[in-house]
């Protein structure tokens, strides 16, 4: 591999990260139905669907909750394509290697014979299915919640729920830092790219990452600790102000009604 292409590469993949959040911050800012709601309401009631899909033991149920998911995106003016690619690549490979052996390993009545002997069994694969479709649905729910929510509202949101204040703060921390990091990153990589003459070898590629990755670790202590002394200075106490306040609305108490409805009727015909 040439240094143009694993340090382009890299960058790009970095570029790609902070557009992505940049774009999940302008669909937090359009006119959709999930934006109408009051950020409490929409965080409750998501995680209500979310609750109704891991309790429901049918397939048609996890299924049919999909689908609300879909029309809920489309609604909320989410692109399907974003959503697919957020959610269906990774959730149905990664959750896809976990559910494989279930297909062979279950007990059941077969359905196919693979070469070896192996069996694949109706009831596994019926369990590696619903599986499958827990996580998609559950995944889709989550991210139409931070897609469609500004961050800072979801930490105030958090808030007044009445959790810790350590948790939201070790939230807000991370969430900002991370982006921080990966641009310090994309500079140090670029940086090293214009310094670079001729082509790189294997070993030397690795041998630069992990050097990169060292001065990235030393950075992140470093700021670390300045972001701390620095929040002690200013008097920081886990509470974070935006210049919106919430306030339920006749729609907001709608909303949080339909969603707890429809949570409760899924929980009830999943059984």
């Amino acid at each position: 591999m040439s240094r143009q292409g694993f340090i382009a590469s890299t960058t790009v993949g970095f570029a790609r990260a902070l557009s992505r959040a940049l774009m999940s911050e302008e669909i937090a800012r359009e006119h959709g139905l999930l934006q109408a709601l009051d950020p409490r309401v929409r965080l409750l009631g998501l995680f209500a669907l979310i609750l109704a899909v891991t309790l429901a033991h049918r397939l048609t149920v996890v299924l049919a909750l999909f689908l609300v998911a879909l029309l809920i995106a489309v609604l909320s003016k989410v692109s399907i394509e974003t959503l697919a690619k957020r959610v269906l690549l990774v959730a149905l490979v990664f959750t896809g290697i976990i559910a494989l052996p279930a297909v062979f390993v279950t007990p059941g009545d077969p359905i196919a014979t693979l070469p070896g002997g192996v069996q694949v069994s109706r009831q596994g694969l019926a369990a590696a299915v619903l599986l499958i479709a827990r996580v998609v649905t559950a995944v889709t729910f989550a991210t139409l919640s931070m897609l469609c929510t500004e961050w800072t509202h979801v930490l105030k949101a958090l808030n007044s729920f009445r959790l810790p204040r350590e948790l939201t703060a070790m939230l807000a921390m991370t969430h900002r830092y991370v982006f921080l990091l990966v641009e310090i990153a994309g500079q140090m990589l670029e940086s090293r790219q214009s310094r670079t003459v001729g082509r790189l070898s294997g070993a030397e590629q690795r041998r630069m990452a992990a050097r990169t990755a060292g001065v990235l670790l030393s950075k992140s202590v470093a700021l670390s600790n300045d972001v701390y002394l620095a929040m002690q200075s200013r008097g920081f106490q886990g509470e974070f102000y935006i210049l919106r306040d919430f306030r339920m609305k006749p729609l907001d108490y709608a909303g949080l009604f339909a969603f707890l409805c429809a949570s409760i009727v899924a929980i009830w015909m999943g059984r």
